[in-house]
């Protein structure tokens, strides 16, 4: 370590101790302190790690969870960055962080933002990369959908022997020839048949000859066995395959991989592909199903990911969505609870949630109005936005509170007439409502930032 680096290293440490023993926290800020006193510091922290990462629009976060909990079944102390920090000064502040691995080369299952691949492999060659989907998301930030895919593929170009466990139900991750040994999950548990996806559905023309693709079996949004009639253009071969789909519901999911049952603690179709990417990584590192199935048993409730909190007896949980997929996708999930639930839908629009939010019209937020929802609370810092979409959705006025404030939205959430209330929030939204609950004692401690 150079006299820079230990430097560098040194003030990020401190920095981290101060944060965290008397403000509570702080992912972010230590890693900014290092990076400006060396900005090659990843190469010095990260050289002695196995290091695997997770990236992709939606499922980051619990994919890296779900991934963790299954290498502790044969590797010990991973190092790995579980609030979902997951951009450069998020991914040093997780290896200042580090305990000193008392035998072997240790390993780091890191989240990594998509357009933050490269700023990690410039300095370290990853042992693997997951790849989990990609979907339109954060427009100003990211582009379309193909624009994000080679942000990613500019950092893989420089780890060109690192094996990609890629989704392979997603069309875009076999639309390009890479060098890099790959290997794919996916669903196969219905019959063929031959099916198209919804028209506003992106990603969906054939990368060959651009016809529209066709399925044989879809899952939701373009993801499923895909084809195309018009040049042969296919679904690849997938190394792990979810072979049969249980019974599912907001807050549990059963299934089975290559003949093996799992059930996992969480619900949503998008979640098992989460689980069946924890899978195909730990069975590339040589964890063995039966062992899988103990680490799928274990709690894996996520930070801000259908995380359940007690407020006075109401059951409420709080789901990012940040995309019209991901959103569909909660509504479908929730929509699947058989009990009467409230609604809470917080809305910001910072640099971390994507400044645009006219995706919220493309959720289809009009099923909601198929279920009997006593009270449905809207708020957060675009407040005014997310309340006319409900509006327009079809939500009554005599069934809708409008709140801004988040404090007084906690205090709204005391008084719906139902048990069980869930949250739908933005990532800073999310992040708020997490630090309101925990200065009123209601979770251990917020998160910093």
């Amino acid at each position: 370590m150079s006299l820079r680096s230990g430097f560098a290293t040194f003030a990020g440490k401190s920095s981290y101790w101060f944060l965290h023993t008397f403000l509570h926290g702080g992912s972010s800020l230590p890693g900014k302190i290092t990076l400006k006193l060396d900005p090659n510091i990843l190469r010095t922290l990260g050289a002695k790690y196995d290091v695997i990462v997770i990236t992709g629009t939606n499922g980051k976060t619990l994919t890296t969870a779900l991934t963790v909990s299954v290498l502790n079944q044969k590797y010990p102390a991973i190092l790995t960055n579980p609030t979902g920090s997951n951009m450069e000064q998020g991914i040093v502040t997780t290896f200042l962080n580090a305990k000193n691995a008392k035998t072997g080369r240790p390993l780091a299952v890191l989240e990594v933002d998509e357009a933050n691949v490269i700023k990690v492999t410039q300095y370290i060659e990853p042992k693997a990369f997951v790849f989990t989907n990609i979907f339109r998301d954060q427009m100003d930030r990211y582009g379309e959908i193909y624009t994000t895919y080679q942000k990613i593929l500019d950092g893989v170009a420089l780890a060109p022997n690192a094996t990609i466990i890629a989704n392979g139900d997603s069309p875009i991750f076999h639309s390009k020839e890479l060098p890099n040994p790959i290997e794919y999950y996916g669903f196969d548990d219905q019959p063929d048949q031959d099916l198209r996806a919804k028209p506003n559905t992106d990603g969906i023309l054939c990368p060959v000859c651009e016809h529209i693709l066709h399925y044989h079996s879809l899952t939701y949004s373009n993801q499923g066995k895909y084809f195309c009639p018009n040049c042969g253009f296919e679904r690849p071969e997938l190394t792990y395959r979810l072979t049969k789909l249980g019974e599912q519901t907001p807050t549990s999911s059963e299934f089975e991989i290559d003949g093996h049952a799992f059930k996992i603690g969480v619900g949503g179709t998008y979640n098992i592909y989460n689980a069946l990417a924890a899978y195909a990584v730990g069975r590339f590192m040589g964890v063995a199903p039966t062992q899988i199935a103990r680490a799928f048993n274990g709690n894996q409730q996520v930070f801000g990911r259908q995380e359940v909190i007690d407020v006075d007896g109401k059951q409420v949980t709080i789901i990012l969505v940040k995309n019209p997929v991901g959103l569909d996708q909660v509504l479908h999930m929730i929509g699947t609870d058989k009990e009467k639930f409230s609604l809470v839908g917080l809305l910001n629009a910072n640099y971390a949630d994507g400044i645009d939010t006219s995706w919220i019209w493309d959720g289809d937020f009009e099923q909601l109005t198929q279920r009997d929802i006593p009270a449905v609370i809207t708020g957060g810092e675009r407040y005014k936005d997310i309340t006319f979409r409900l509006k327009v959705a079809g939500i009554p006025d005599d069934k809708h509170i409008v709140e801004p404030d988040l404090e007084k939205v906690v205090d709204e959430i005391k008084q719906v007439p139902t048990k069980r209330i869930y949250v739908l929030a933005t990532y800073t939204a999310m992040l708020q409502m997490r630090k309101i609950l925990a200065t009123k004692g209601y979770i251990k401690e917020g998160l910093g930032v």
